[in-house]
This record gives C-alpha cells, structure tokens and sequence, in this order.
C-alpha cells in the first residue's frame, strides 16, 4: 500500500513515519509538511492513502481532503489531529478516517486492517452490482433495492450527512451551490465554521457512497456540486414521468394508470420532516389528487360507478379535506336512492372541514345538500 503523509509539524511527521515503517505492508512514496507541495505530489504520484492533518497553515485539512477527492474519488484519507477525543467527535469524523496524535501503533495497525476490508468489501460489492440497476423509493419509507433484494439502510455519521444527501437527491442532476446549502444547514454559524462543516459532511456522503459509485456520482466545482445518478430508477421520477406525459385516458391506458397510481403508496419522504422537502410533497400530492379525479370521472363517464366511487373514497381517506371528492359521493349515493349515506358523507365533510378549518362546507355544496334534503323529505 502505497502512502504520503502531510503535516506542518515536522515532529508529527517524523514520528508517523517511523509508526508506520513497522507496517510491512506500508510502502512510505513521500512525506511533506508544505500543503500545496503535498497536494501537487499526491495528485501527481500512484498512491493508496493519504495522511492528512487537519489543522494545516492557511488551510483546512478537510477541505484539502475535498480538493484532493474530486480529482481522485476513490483515493483513501486518513485524517490526523491533536485534537481532544472531544474535539473529534466535534468534526464528527469516521473512525476509520482520523488519527489522535500521537498515533499509536496499534491503532495505526486497526486503521490499516479496516481499509483493507474495505477494498474486499469494495470489491465484492462492484462485482454484486455489476449492470444491475439501484431502485431508490422515495414515495413513503426511503428505501434502496439490489437484486430484488433491499439494501441495509445507509450508516450515516450525522443527521446532517443524511439530510444533505436526501436533499442532493432530490435536486439530483443540477447544480447547487455551496451557499445554498450552508444556508439550508447552517444559518446559524459564522462563514469558516460553516464551510468546515460542509466540506466534513461532503467527504462523509462520499465515503459513504463509496460502494455504490456504479451508481452515485457527486462532482464539485468551486461553487458547489451536482449529484448525478447512473443506472437508478426512482419510483418518483417514474411515478410523475408518467402522470405528466398526460396519456389519455382510455380503456386501453386505465390498467396503466391504475397500476402506475400504485406507486404512490405514501407521502413524498415520508418519515422525514425536513422543511424543504414540504413544498416538493405538496407538489406532488397534488398531481395525485388531479389524477385521481380524472380516474373517477373517467369511471364515472364509462359506466363504472362502483369503481369511481372506490376512487373518490380513495381521495377522501388520503386527502379529507378535497370537497369535490365528498361532493362527488354525495351525488352517486342520492343516485342510488342512499339517502343514509348522503347525509353520513355531509356530515362527515363538515367534521373534517371544521376541525381542520373551523369552517363550513362551499356555498354550492350546502345548496345542493340543502335543496336534496327538502326534495328528499317531500
């Protein structure tokens, strides 16, 4: 295993070196206290891994470690600090990836051991994944299936490494700038400990996705990143794809629309309560609740009630406060002569709309009630 090492002090260095020359599987290709000569030689040279410290003159480690990523993704970084065990858990680093100075031997030895299972495992997974395409569910539980098979949940160091990747997903494909996500995560902090703990969070998605890099490809610029994905299917993207190409509807195209309807099994991210996903699932409901309405009127216009009503309780029971839908009921049920039903349903929209509103049903639809009643009590 080929490695350099870089650190200011030169005492560190020193004694790092001589750690790890008791490693017999280490082979030591260069060793530098100047950041920039450091970073031109590792970009330069064949190398496995890299020890880096994080305090460096006029520079931050970590953001080092993301320069050094984008031009080599797959290339291993160990970070190395003086830092109180307090202090790291602070930068919220991956044990496999940070140090305490001064480095002992055995947990240098542990360091290197976990690497080397991690290209094993690497290695594994590439030849599981190979032209096998990633399924991603966002519409409900988040979910990744391989194979027919669903992936271990994503072990992620923070919330905020969670949050940032669920987020990059959603915008994947485009470019978002680093400014924009320092004020979606970290309003609150000043500019350097803000982007300290983007440029910590970045390295942790990376690493993370390391072993589906068949399918996750996240470039920066100086600006600010783009997640592209490579042979994924999101239920989402499939599921809207379709509603929006705005097929007709037709005896033909209904068992397509029924079966593409399904995916739909829950809200947009369900469990997660992130403020920025709010409006996306909003969006998103409401091309369900479109679709849904033309489904039964469709229904309705062909003869099928029994269908059409199944549809419009469907939209009630996701979406109760969709008035049409009641009213929609209302009507097929004072068709049928169900009068016990018709009043069940109006009195079941003014509970919800008072509830949720502390207001009454439309105008047109209290008429329409109104007037049923009298003709009906004639």
């Amino acid at each position: 295993m080929k490695v350099i090492l870089l650190d200011d002090e030169v005492i560190a260095l020193d004694y790092l070196e001589h750690q790890l020359m008791q490693i017999p599987e280490i082979e030591i290709v260069g060793k530098f206290s100047d950041p920039a000569l450091g970073k031109k030689e590792i970009l330069n040279q064949s190398i496995d891994l890299v020890f880096l410290d994080i305090q460096l003159p006029e520079t931050d480690g970590i953001q080092l470690a993301e320069e050094i990523l984008q031009v080599k993704p797959h290339l291993k970084i160990v970070f190395v600090t003086g830092y109180e065990a307090y202090a790291v858990r602070a930068f919220e680093l991956n044990a496999l990836d940070y140090l305490l100075k001064p480095v002992k031997l055995e947990r240098l030895m542990n360091t290197i051991q976990r690497i080397d299972h991690s290209h094993t495992a690497f290695d594994l997974d590439r030849l599981a994944q190979q032209n096998q395409s990633l399924q991603i569910k966002m519409l409900g539980h988040f979910q990744m299936i391989l194979k027919e098979k669903q992936v271990p949940p994503l072990r992620w160091r923070t919330t905020r490494a969670q949050e940032l990747f669920l987020y990059m997903l959603q915008c994947r494909g485009q470019f978002i700038r680093k400014s924009t996500l320092i004020e979606l995560l970290w309003p609150e902090y000043e500019p350097n400990r803000a982007y300290s703990l983007l440029y910590t969070v970045i390295y942790h998605i990376r690493k993370t996705l390391e072993q589906f890099e068949d399918y996750f490809s996240l470039t920066n610029s100086v600006d600010g990143y783009v997640l592209n994905l490579n042979n994924v299917l999101l239920d989402v993207e499939e599921w809207e794809n379709f509603i929006v190409s705005s097929l007709p509807l037709t005896s033909r195209t209904i068992t397509d629309y029924v079966d593409m309807m399904k995916l739909f099994k829950d809200d947009y991210l369900k469990e997660y309560d992130y403020w920025w996903a709010e409006s996306e699932r909003q969006r998103l409901k409401m091309l369900w609740l479109r679709t849904s309405f033309r489904m039964a009127e469709w229904y309705m216009s062909n003869h099928q009630q029994s269908k059409a009503v199944e549809k419009y309780l469907e939209i009630c029971h996701q979406h109760p406060i969709a008035e049409e839908a009641h009213f929609a009921l209302m009507k097929i049920f004072a068709s049928n002569k169900n009068s016990l039903a018709v009043h069940r349903q109006y009195r079941l929209l003014v509970a919800i709309l008072l509830e949720e509103f502390n207001e009454q049903p439309s105008t047109y639809i209290t008429d329409w009630y109104d007037n049923w009643k009298l003709e009906h009590e004639e």
